[in-house]
């Protein structure tokens, strides 16, 4: 009897052919994901310098790599982190602001062309945004003779480049959230006496948090590694942004320092690091909703 109430085993094969596979796909998945980021970390606290001789778990550790950064007299690692985040904070709550905006409008309001204005914002997205460096370069000139704040080499107009294309796919993303959100919501706040701005601030907004939450995430990356405008639109060591000072990091003889450049790069992906982990409930939850509800 007792033999009975025992539970079988299930074979290596089945148990293979159900789940196993699955299981064996996620973890190559996070060996190969994995595998350069512990190659990094280990490299910022190793203590050769030397690529040939270095391993993934370090003989020697130490911690000069990261106050070497900070030491060197060419380079500007903290102002550069620096740049980088504060210009990727404000350009990914304005790109949010205004996506939220524009998808609002095309989800709530009914205007002719509504539909072939979105396509159009859609479509222009094909095109990546580095094409026009040099309108944007000889823009900044030209605000430059009139307004010195945001003319070449200042982080206002930068940010004003970045914040340029708000309204296209991030846009489109939303209008996809907000389409699920009941417009009798609406409604009902305007037999209140609820105006357009309120609805907005205080209904469609805080309804929407998982979404905008996915849209200021992807912000914040594209801008905070972003190479090749800034390269154009900035000059001048206190100005760079961190891809741009990895860059002249290298330029200055640094090259063979490959534990310094190590530190400096684990350095520069914690601040991205710590906003997902920040949001990522609200990530999550985004991402979840974007793809259940249309």
């Amino acid at each position: 009897m007792t033999s009975e109430l025992r539970p079988t085993r299930r074979p290596l094969k089945v148990w293979f052919r159900r789940s196993g596979g699955r299981h064996l796909v996620a973890i190559l998945a996070a060996v190969f994901a994995l595998y350069p980021i512990v190659w990094i970390v280990s490299s910022a606290f190793n203590a050769s310098d030397s690529l040939a001789s270095a391993s993934i778990i370090p003989r020697e550790t130490t911690l000069s790599n990261f106050t070497d950064i900070f030491d060197s007299e060419v380079t500007s690692v903290g102002r550069w982190l620096w740049n980088s985040f504060y210009i990727a904070i404000i350009a990914a709550f304005v790109n949010t602001f205004i996506a939220a905006m524009a998808a609002n409008a095309f989800s709530r309001l009914e205007f002719w062309g509504r539909r072939v204005l979105l396509t159009s914002m859609l479509v222009m997205q094909i095109f990546p945004q580095f094409l026009g460096f040099i309108a944007f370069f000889v823009l900044s000139q030209q605000l430059g003779e009139v307004v010195d704040a945001i003319g070449f080499n200042t982080h206002a107009f930068l940010i004003l480049v970045y914040i340029g294309g708000a309204a296209g796919f991030n846009a489109f993303l939303l209008k996809g959230f907000l389409d699920s959100i009941p417009k009798s919501l609406d409604e009902a706040a305007r037999i209140d006496g609820a105006g357009p701005a309120t609805i907005f601030l205080r209904i469609i907004l805080p309804l929407a948090r998982p979404m905008l939450a996915v849209i200021f995430m992807i912000s914040f990356i594209a801008t905070f590694s972003e190479y090749i405008l800034a390269s154009f639109l900035l000059n001048g060591d206190d100005q760079l942004t961190l891809p741009i000072g990895l860059q002249v990091f290298l330029a200055e003889g640094y090259n063979a320092k490959w534990g310094v450049l190590s530190a400096i790069a684990l350095m520069g992906a914690a601040p991205i690091v710590t906003v997902f982990i920040a949001a990522q409930k609200h990530i999550i939850g985004g991402l979840t909703s974007g793809g259940t509800k249309g």
